[in-house]
């Protein structure tokens, strides 16, 4: 299995057209909440990101405000129902209606997760983690290039945040991604929330988990909260719970990422416990912030 991504339709590109991409600024997750209060306020904001499995639908009042929207801002679509790490082939009627929606929105960034929440025709509601291993590997690099090729386009794949680890596994997780992105081509989705979920989790050095990641695939960043727990031992576990402001330790994170990529396309993940609009955009702003304080240049060049 080799690289494909040079005969693959960059992200929302159009044959005859300036290829596109999402600005190195600062987005939020659309939630229905705010659709009206968006159209009425136009606020400044970089870009605006869905999940993919709630616009899977011919018509009705998200499509009717997302119309109206993506006529005003850049666009990224984020996928949860593909089950890249899963073991049965992909859901192909799946795939279609992510096909036909791309179609119609034309967004600058495509991403899913490497997790698995199907099995057997079953669908679980969750992102499930997959061991680091040889087959998991293959399968993984054939599930992307199906849908890079059948999307024509270049995704991103998000990093997980994980709870345990299997015995089973061979590779650590930053070799594993770099390896499923030399192979199939496909793009980095840098959640720094989830580097740093995991990093504690497990007792790792989050700031060299980040470095070891394949940095120069990196298309987007994402950011969010996450939530206190105690596992069964009753030791401490962090659940990335989208719910809560970015926390302190996390912007620290992305500022040391930041300071190996340069400004990048960041968005703020909120699903749960959704706050006022301003809310959010007061931390994308936050980020804006930090990304202006940098030099692209030699941040670039570190990557390189």
């Amino acid at each position: 299995m080799t690289a494909r991504a040079d005969r693959l339709r960059p992200i929302g590109a159009v044959p005859g057209q300036k290829r596109r991409s999402l600005p190195e600024r600062a987005g939020i997750g659309l939630k229905p909440e705010h659709l009206q209060e968006i159209l009425d306020t136009a606020p400044d904001i970089g870009f605006f990101e869905i999940h993919a499995e709630n616009y899977m639908v011919d018509g009705g009042p998200f499509h009717h405000y997302l119309t109206r929207i993506r006529e005003r801002y850049p666009l990224s679509i984020h996928g949860v129902g593909l089950s890249i790490g899963g073991e049965d082939a992909l859901d192909e009627r799946h795939l279609d209606r992510l096909a036909v929606l791309l179609d119609r929105y034309q967004p600058e960034s495509f991403s899913e997760h490497l997790a698995w929440s199907s099995h057997g025709g079953t669908f679980l509601n969750d992102l499930l983690p997959v061991p680091y291993h040889a087959a998991t590997l293959a399968r993984v690099c054939e599930h992307i290039d199906r849908v890079q090729d059948r999307l024509k386009r270049r995704m991103l794949l998000e990093n997980p945040a994980t709870y345990v680890e299997f015995a089973a596994s061979t590779m650590a997780e930053p070799d594993f991604i770099g390896e499923v992105v030399r192979r199939s081509g496909c793009g980095l989705l840098l959640d720094v929330n989830n580097v740093y979920v995991s990093s504690i989790n497990h007792g790792r050095d989050q700031r060299a988990a980040v470095s070891a990641m394949p940095l120069a695939a990196v298309g987007q960043i994402h950011l969010a909260g996450f939530a206190e727990d105690t596992d069964a031992a009753g030791a401490s576990l962090l659940i990335d719970s989208h719910g809560a402001p970015v926390a302190e330790a996390v912007w620290d994170l992305y500022r040391y990422a930041l300071d190996r990529l340069g400004p990048m396309p960041t968005l703020i993940e909120r699903d749960n416990d959704i706050p006022p609009l301003p809310v959010l955009l007061a931390e994308a702003q936050q980020a804006e912030r930090i990304m202006k304080r940098l030099s692209p240049i030699a941040s670039r060049e570190a990557v390189a």
